[in-house]
């Protein structure tokens, strides 16, 4: 769906794209990056509002986010359309996509919050794409979850612009923000992006009062060596070390099929970085059989939280959020 788009500005025969770091600068009949915003004889359009490629009821778990409403279900929506060019992304059959490539389906904001209250959900997430692609909707459909007493959440690569997080932020209750390296030539080379406008956004979301979690993918061979890692939990101890912290293993695919998976002990490396950071929740995601998801108590070690896959098992959490064992204060939202 065709819908005119917000936060751009007209220059001299050309239009300046405000929604994300990108800054794209669009000449008549083009369109930025992303593919998904066109200056269309000098007004800017979103092409995909409310063009669903994606949606399901997914467990909250599954965004990741281990410290919301744990164990409840989220309306998940993905759109088209990306502005990072990652190797190695899940889902580049959707983010990578033209619009005419893929079958979408219209879900009006009303629609997805009908959707969402009929499947019992609790929140409803923009995912599977980076949901500023489709910042009009995004931002429309948040509007109207609050008022219908859905939460909000972004699952999102941090790129967008601080006009587009300011505007979003008091109508958006969570966030997992996908922190891919702690190295500019990182970030340049496998996204073709820049990594400090990341780190930028991930700061001013924790100072807008917007729950937080960070995923990081552990890619071998290039963002695993130990300087990468220290950067890493060094900067979520300095935002703010009740932020949980998901460290991934990576798997051979897309076009970075050659990279082998990353090693278990990389990861359980990481894992002890972080918590000599003073990092309290650090999870390790992607281990089959790995006790990693489940959420203890960063004081005594009691297990909290029992998780299966996206599943919570048991949630041995009192409403007053804490630690039956200990009695330590558990930053957790139930």
């Amino acid at each position: 769906m065709k819908k005119e788009a917000i936060l751009y500005e007209k220059l001299d025969g050309v239009l300046n794209c405000h929604v994300c770091n990108r800054s794209c600068v669009i000449s008549n009949g083009k369109t930025g990056f992303c593919g998904m915003r066109q200056n269309d004889n000098g007004t800017m359009y979103s092409l995909n509002y409310a063009s669903a490629s994606s949606v399901a009821v997914d467990p909250i778990e599954k965004k990741p986010l281990f410290h919301f409403y744990p164990g409840s279900l989220s309306f998940s929506m993905g759109s088209i359309g990306c502005n990072f060019r990652c190797p190695y992304c899940q889902n580049w059959s959707i983010s990578q996509a033209d619009l005419e490539e893929i079958g979408t389906r219209d879900i009006p904001p009303e629609e997805a919050i009908k959707m969402a209250k009929d499947n019992n959900c609790q929140s409803i997430s923009w995912t599977y794409n980076e949901p500023t692609m489709w910042f009009e909707y995004t931002y429309d459909s948040a509007k109207l979850a609050h008022k219908n007493d859905l939460k909000t959440v972004y699952v999102t690569n941090g790129y967008m612009s601080s006009e587009s997080l300011d505007l979003i932020a008091p109508h958006l209750d969570a966030a997992n923000v996908d922190l891919k390296g702690m190295s500019d030539k990182f970030y340049r080379e496998l996204c073709q992006a820049r990594l400090e406008p990341v780190l930028e956004n991930i700061q001013a979301m924790h100072d807008k009062g917007i729950h937080l979690e960070i995923t990081n993918l552990v890619i071998p061979g290039y963002n695993d060596s130990e300087e990468d890692l220290q950067s890493l939990v060094k900067f979520m101890a300095d935002v703010d070390v009740n932020i949980p912290l998901h460290l991934t293993r990576f798997y051979p695919h897309y076009k970075m099929n050659q990279v082998p998976p990353t090693p278990v002990g990389t990861l359980e490396k990481a894992h002890e970085m972080a918590r000599e950071a003073g990092i309290k929740y650090v999870y390790v995601g992607n281990v089959p059989g790995s006790d990693g998801e489940n959420t203890k108590c960063p004081d005594c070690g009691e297990l909290l939280i029992h998780r299966e896959g996206f599943s919570v098992e048991s949630n041995n959490l009192k409403k007053n959020k804490e630690c039956p064992s200990c009695g330590a204060k558990i930053e957790i939202k139930l």
